[in-house]
């Protein structure tokens, strides 16, 4: 099972060994090593994958997961 987690300020961790990245075109990039970071950011250089410059960009999240009503 694949499971993508979003990191507080940082890129998209993808895990899972059945996942296959496709661009628009639907072909496949290779996938060097897992689990695997996606950019989120827009700064990486080796974009779709993070190059961690997230950091030196100050990235900062703006979303998480909406948290339950309690009141429900």
């Amino acid at each position: 099972m694949a499971e993508i987690k979003v990191r507080e300020n940082g890129p998209y961790l993808v895990t899972g060994d059945d996942v296959t990245l496709v661009d628009w075109n639907g072909a496949a990039y290779p996938i060097a090593r897992r689990p695997f970071a996606l950019c989120r950011c827009g700064a990486s250089e080796n974009k779709p994958f993070c190059d961690g410059s997230h950091k030196a960009a100050g990235f900062e999240a703006a979303e998480g997961a909406p948290q339950a009503d309690s009141s429900e």
